[in-house]
């Protein structure tokens, strides 16, 4: 029985250059790297009006930097404001930096027993939160910024991961737009 895998597995065509290919975009791939930033200056990081809110980039996989695995930016919650909602399949962590206020999170309820069977919480979990602390959110979680001081901005600082993208997994779903988002026409 052994024999018989033998001779299928040498069957096949010696045309691929696979391995070749992979030394050479490894070169090319470390030449880049020696050629991109380390450090990204405050004046460089891009500010975004975006459906989830005002953003300050600090570090994204557009900004030719040395960071290949996280996407990073501060996020502004004006006066009694509240983010866009939304969910990704990758965790997200926040660091709080100025401000008081609440998180919403709907967590993900999944099988796949036969299929895959997303639904999520009905009800939310509310989170509050304040300068000086972290918040964890799940992968697929929808979740939402509130904040709760009517006289001052909060700020946070918002990391997710670009590796669960780079698997094929790129699923973003913007559900509710910040309240002053207006779409570019």
């Amino acid at each position: 029985m052994p024999f018989e895998e033998a001779k299928k597995s040498a069957v096949g065509i010696f045309e691929g250059n696979f391995y070749q290919e992979s030394i050479k975009k490894s070169n090319d791939f470390k030449k880049l790297y020696k050629s991109q930033k380390v450090v990204v200056k405050a004046e460089e990081m891009l500010w975004e009006k975006s459906q989830q809110g005002i953003l300050k980039h600090l570090v994204n996989e557009t900004m030719n930097t040395r960071e290949y695995c996280l996407d990073m930016y501060q996020q502004y919650l004006p006066q009694g404001g509240r983010s866009g909602k939304h969910r990704h399949l990758t965790e997200e962590i926040l660091y709080i930096l100025e401000g008081k206020g609440y998180d919403l999170h709907w967590d993900v309820l999944f099988d796949c027993k036969d299929a895959y069977e997303w639904d999520w919480e009905k009800e939310p979990k509310k989170f509050e939160w304040q300068e000086g602390d972290f918040i964890y959110i799940p992968p697929y979680t929808i979740h939402q910024h509130f904040n709760a001081d009517a006289n001052k901005q909060a700020r946070f600082v918002s990391v997710t991961s670009r590796i669960v993208k780079a698997m094929g997994f790129d699923w973003l779903d913007q559900l509710e737009d910040a309240p002053d988002y207006m779409e570019k026409k």
